[in-house]
């Protein structure tokens, strides 16, 4: 019996992979799996921490899913199964949490098998909470395995991630990308969805249900409004603050997207190698009215503004300030 139904298609050599090293009886003290968000790095760590603590795993040292192990896992009772996530999407991991870690794991596990802690994710350990981390890592208790999971391996200090086995999870081939949406049930716009979620699968399977075309639609007709001086800045920016119509990183990543749209038809690059050609007419049609070197500093604004978002900053202002820049751009 073969465990390939544990994680997705397009996870498989990485599957494989970990397995291998529980068949070598070789099994790191600390995995960093990286990916963009949507990948499925969490279903990827869940199958591998219960391969790791499963009392009778397959041929292949998969888990069998029916042992007490995988049944406290499913039930999330598992007692040597840890989690460390910020209390908050968006907030930091204080060093409280990971002070309570290391207190647990100076505890032998309650079973023969692994103990797994899965931190996630592990960018937003904090200056103090990422040293008190460097203590499991450097002095590492019996039978314990530490994942984290981190779509921003860059931002762990170099300490961490280098007493980490990196597995990297890939963005699938287009191809299996499609034909699993299609399995999923998102009959239209996969091509589209794939590409406003960098590839990504699970998360372009939320936007189709989460209808982000139509509502990136409306906030692309506005932006262009907002060109044509039809629309108030202030209440757009507003709007897009507070009601939640999008997330903010999403909202500027499309901005992103729009700018360098236009340079590209600027540069009369080919529309297939847009990265929105659903809206090519009316971004070549805009394009028509901008000077190109203006467009360059506009876009350098909007990866800084970006960047900012998970800092305490005005984000009303922000986008007030992104916008004022974006109406003077069309301006003659």
């Amino acid at each position: 019996m073969m465990s390939s139904a544990a994680v997705y298609p397009w996870q498989q050599a990485v599957w494989q992979h970990l397995l291998s090293y529980k068949e070598l009886q070789r099994i790191p003290q600390a995995l960093l799996i990286t990916g963009v968000s949507g990948i499925g790095k969490r279903h990827l760590a869940d199958a591998y921490a219960r391969a790791l603590m499963c009392h009778t795993p397959l041929s292949d040292y998969a888990d069998c899913g029916k042992c007490q192990s995988c049944k406290l896992f499913a039930a999330q009772t598992h007692p040597d199964f840890l989690q460390v996530e910020p209390d908050e999407p968006g907030k930091a991991i204080g060093i409280d949490k990971i002070r309570q870690l290391i207190v647990k794991l100076a505890l032998k596990p309650q079973f023969e098998t692994q103990r797994v802690v899965i931190i996630s994710p592990a960018d937003s350990l904090n200056n103090a909470s990422a040293n008190a981390f460097l203590k499991c890592l450097e002095e590492p208790t019996a039978r314990t395995c530490l994942i984290l999971l981190t779509e921003k391996p860059s931002r762990l200090p170099a300490t961490i991630r280098s007493r980490c086995q990196v597995v990297t999870c890939e963005v699938p081939e287009r191809g299996m990308a499609e034909q699993w949406l299609q399995q999923q049930g998102v009959g239209e716009n996969r091509n589209i969805l794939l590409s406003l979620s960098q590839g990504a699968p699970l998360l372009a399977r939320a936007y189709a249900q989460q209808n982000f075309i139509a509502v990136r639609q409306d906030c692309f007709n506005a932006w262009v409004q907002v060109a044509e001086g039809k629309m108030n800045l202030v209440a757009l920016a507003e709007q897009w603050q507070k009601t939640a119509v999008v997330d903010l990183h999403v909202l500027l990543t499309w901005m992103l997207g729009w700018v360098a749209d236009l340079i590209k038809s600027c540069c009369q690059i080919e529309a297939d190698r847009l990265c929105n050609p659903d809206m090519k007419k009316p971004l070549q049609a805009l394009a028509k009215r901008l000077e190109l070197m203006r467009l360059y500093p506009f876009y350098d604004s909007l990866l800084i503004a970006r960047s900012q978002l998970s800092t305490p900053i005005n984000k009303q202002l922000l986008l007030e300030q992104l916008l004022i820049s974006w109406s003077q751009l069309n301006k003659r």
